[in-house]
């Protein structure tokens, strides 16, 4: 009898997740579904969610990625601290 190898998915996303450099990107959750990771939390652009979601597709070939992310635009350019000038 062939013995099934289980391949903790969740943990190899969180570590590729991990090596971002953007914040909101590291601070993402992963849980894993039977064969595939579902990516939870927030982030402020589209961008990064889909940042988030190519790189651990392109990481961990084969493996469905389910993305509930949610984007928040309710950053105040006048009060984050930065100058958008």
């Amino acid at each position: 009898m062939a013995q099934a190898i289980y391949i903790d998915v969740a943990a190899l996303a969180r570590t590729v997740l991990g090596r971002s450099k953007i914040f909101d990107i590291r601070s993402l959750h992963v849980d894993q579904a039977d064969d595939s990771v579902v990516l939870r939390g927030s982030v402020d652009s589209f961008y990064h969610k889909q940042l988030a979601q190519e790189m651990i597709k392109t990481s961990l070939e084969g493996i469905e990625v389910i993305n509930e992310i949610r984007v928040d635009y309710r950053r105040d350019p006048a009060t984050d601290g930065c100058d958008w000038q």
